[in-house]
């Protein structure tokens, strides 16, 4: 492979040339038809990814914002009730749970995986909050608000700790939804169950994104809920569409969030590609550990027993994460940050009142996580001279120890 040649942080390129006349099929077909907003597309869509994930219902939406929006009104998400989740999410998390009418409230996340630490939303449970018995509703003591529901994100592809969530979501009556927007296909070991369990079937609903560089993409906007309970999918299904039950005859107020039929038909062709390139993925994630195994200036993602994540990103951490970024820009390697600034810190948040010092593991993070390049076809040589120049710039000087990195391991 030629040194020369630029690795871009996602290359949504090579897989739309190897789908090319499928697509242009599916486009064809949209033409032939006029069928453009729901139909049989969809439909089918929607029984093929929930048959993916393990689950009875599926709904298609316009985006993963809609579906997590929706999933919350659905379960009834009312106004200013408490909506548990993670500081370090990309802001649709919670900009879904303030447009369903609830109040965010974050709770820390866990220092090797990034995902929301069960310790510390049942420190949050049982310190911040009051259970009355009477309503059997759980009250946020400082807020004197309701806490309804917890959103764990699985963040990065890996899936949160469900067991111990689920178990304090059913102790304190507090309905639990997913956010797998960035988790399609990665899995998660109950304990309790004694089995496997897919992203999305876990919760008493879970939201998807396919924004085009998410693992499952559209060539466009779209997402999906996933649920084993009907009422609740009719419910979304009516959200989605001005609320209506059947045409012109609106039973709530809802929503213009509909999936095109377009992207539905794209995402059913993907979908028969997304456990091999999950596996590509998987591989890509092992061999950028491999290379980097023993590096002292960077920390590589922790994948627990119990998980089987789809690497939607490859982060580690680094101290110098500026000029990590900078050194690999130079080599043209792209890289990015999944999130640089907490949302609790946020400007669009200053109004929840949360100051610095408030979530020390989102915010020591932070500043250091650096996403490597990731996607399927990743070769093993650019994996090698990404490793390589990413040793080099925590290790300034160090051109042997780079050569050796990038080309004889």
């Amino acid at each position: 492979m030629d040194e020369t040649n630029p690795i871009p942080f996602l290359d949504l390129l090579a897989p739309h040339r190897e789908l090319r006349q499928e697509l242009i099929d599916v486009f064809n077909s949209a033409l032939d038809t006029a069928a453009f907003i729901g139909g049989s597309s969809v439909e089918a869509f929607e029984r093929q990814f929930a048959e993916f994930c393990g689950v009875t219902e599926c709904v298609g939406v316009g985006s993963g914002t809609d579906a997590l929006r929706f999933a919350l009104v659905a379960a009834g998400i009312g106004a200013e009730d408490i909506v548990v989740t993670v500081p370090n999410t990309f802001i649709a998390t919670t900009e879904a749970i303030s447009q369903a009418g609830g109040r965010p409230v974050f709770v820390d996340v866990d220092e090797r995986t990034y995902n929301l630490d069960p310790r510390k939303l049942q420190e949050y449970f049982e310190k911040a909050c009051r259970f009355d018995v009477g309503k059997g509703s759980l009250i946020d003591r400082r807020l004197g608000l309701k806490v309804t529901a917890v959103v764990p994100v699985h963040l990065y592809g890996q899936p949160a700790d469900m067991d111990p969530i689920l178990a304090l979501a059913e102790r304190y009556n507090v309905a639990v939804i997913e956010d797998a927007c960035q988790a399609h296909g990665s899995e998660y070991l109950s304990r309790k169950d004694g089995c496997w369990k897919k992203a999305g079937s876990m919760g008493v609903a879970a939201a998807f994104s396919f924004y085009p560089g998410k693992n499952l993409g559209a060539c466009g906007e779209g997402g999906a809920v996933t649920t084993n309970n009907a009422a609740l999918a009719q419910k979304i299904r009516m959200l989605r569409d001005h609320g209506q039950s059947q045409k012109y005859y609106h039973e709530i107020e809802g929503y213009n969030g509909r999936l095109d039929a377009i992207q539905a038909a794209i995402l059913r062709v993907k979908l028969g590609h997304l456990s091999a390139w999950n596996e590509q993925r998987r591989w890509s994630a092992a061999e950028y550990t491999k290379q980097l195994a023993g590096e002292a200036g960077v920390v590589l993602p922790y994948e627990p027993s119990w998980a089987r994540a789809v690497y939607h990103l490859y982060v580690v951490r680094v101290a110098n994460r500026s000029e990590v970024q900078r050194c690999l820009a130079k080599a043209d390697i792209g890289t990015g940050i999944h999130y640089p600034v907490p949302l609790h810190l946020q400007r669009a948040y200053a109004r929840l009142g949360y100051n610095v010092g408030d979530f020390p593991i989102a915010e020591a993070v932070a500043p250091e996580i650096v996403s490597l390049p990731m996607y399927p076809g990743l070769k093993l040589a650019q994996i090698r001279r990404i490793a390589g120049r990413l040793i080099a710039s925590v290790s300034p000087g160090s051109d042997k120890k780079s050569a050796v990195a990038a080309g004889a391991k």
